[in-house]
Order: structure tokens, then sequence, then C-alpha cells
């Protein structure tokens, strides 16, 4: 079944680089440590370009703690860096946008059949070089897992998501952001995705690019045997 996942990998790659010339890159490492079986912390790092690893124009480094109230619900409180740069090369300035971000968030999940169903809430209070804001994002994903069972999981998953960005200002309507992903666990502690990503911007500069294609490698540790039998099997950040 190993194979099939790198089949699927390449195979996605040479796709989505042979249909666009501006396909840009958007790479994820997080980290995530589970506490117990109802708090954890995770840090995230994240890299984007707008060409195939070329003209890098944004990066992200964040972290927060999450709270699982109850099976199906999490509360997340989240912070961090939000560094975007003008176009036309690597890391070019003066920057668009050089901003500090606080987010609380919940996250609700049911089950229907084979199929995981995820909405996300998220409020954004952004402190940016261009004065304050506030953002509402609403997002829901559907996700497949499949493959042989090993150890309390199956190793793969397909999932779908779309995001919607509002702001309480004109024009309200900022961004949607819609992401087609292939999961792999190589082990309960470790997951790597590949994805196809879209992004509409509505005449916003805080960061640009439509075609991405999404990369990202999730780590998790575990403080005690209890909690390591949870296997998170969450639609990824983004």
């Amino acid at each position: 079944m190993k194979k099939t996942f790198y089949w699927v990998f390449f195979f996605l790659s040479f796709t989505l680089v042979g249909q666009s010339s501006d396909l840009g890159s958007w790479n994820i490492l997080n980290v995530k440590y589970n506490y117990d079986d109802k708090w954890s912390g995770f840090a995230e790092a994240q890299l984007r370009s707008l060409k195939f690893y070329d003209h890098f124009h944004y990066y992200e480094i964040k972290g927060g703690i999450n709270y699982k109230a109850f099976s199906n619900v999490k509360f997340t409180l989240g912070a961090g860096s939000y560094q975007t740069y003008r176009e036309g090369g690597n890391f070019v300035t003066p920057k668009n946008n050089d901003e500090f971000r606080l987010w609380p968030q919940v996250i609700l999940t049911q089950t229907v059949g084979l199929i995981k169903i995820e909405q996300r809430y998220r409020m954004e209070m952004r402190f940016t070089s261009n004065g304050y804001r506030n953002r509402f994002r609403y997002r829901v994903g559907f996700g497949f897992p499949f493959g042989n069972e090993t150890k309390g999981y199956q190793p793969y998953q397909v999932a779908v998501n779309n995001e919607l960005f509002f702001t309480d200002n004109e024009p309200y309507f900022e961004r949607n952001r819609l992401l087609f992903a292939f999961n792999y666990k190589p082990s309960k502690n470790s997951t790597i995705q590949i994805g196809y990503l879209y992004q509409f911007d509505y005449r916003i500069k805080d960061e640009i690019g439509r075609d991405f294609l999404q990369i990202g490698y999730f780590v998790e540790i575990f403080r005690n045997k209890s909690s390591s039998k949870t296997i998170d099997t969450d639609t990824k950040d983004n």
C-alpha cells in the first residue's frame, strides 16, 4: 500500500506542475504535543511560493493550545507571526504585510457512515502593518479514511474542505479557499499530506496566489499511553 501513496504523490506533482507555470508551493510542518486526552499544544511553520518552489513570498510561524471539551468538540487558542512579501522574486521587500495574529476557534466533528465531517469556526484579531483588522473564517471538510486497519487506524485518507473568509468592513467577503488532499499515515504519530489548493481573493493584498501544490508533514508526540490511544484524524490545518 505504501507504493500507492508514492505513485499518487508523483502523479499529482507532475500533473499539477504541467497544468500551470504559475503553480505555487504550500509547505507545512506541524508538531502536536498531547498532554492527555483533553489538552494538547501545537507549533506550526508554513512557507509558500507563487511559482513552483520559486518566488517565495510568504511564511508564518504559529502555535496554540487545544482543549477537547467533548469527543466531537475542540476549542483552540492560537497566535503567530504572518509575513507577506511582494511579488517578483524571493522575499521581495518592502513587505505587503507584517502581522501578528491572535485567534480563538472551535471545531465540531461528526461521522456519517464512513465519512467524517468537520466544521471549523475561527475569529482572527489581526495586528497588521496596515492597522488592526478582524476576520471571521468558516471551514467545512469531509474525510474518507481507507486501507487495512493497523493498530487502531487506517493509513490512508482522502479529504476535501472549503473555507470562507469574512470581515466586519466592506466588502465583507475576502477569500475562498478550496483544498483536495490525500493523507498517508506511516505511523500513528505522523501524517504526510499532498494536495491541490485553490484560493480566490477579493481585492486583498495581505496574501496573493491562486493555485498551490500543498505538501505537509504532521507529527504527534504523546505524554502518556492513555492519550496515545487517540488517533488524530482531523482535517489538517491551513
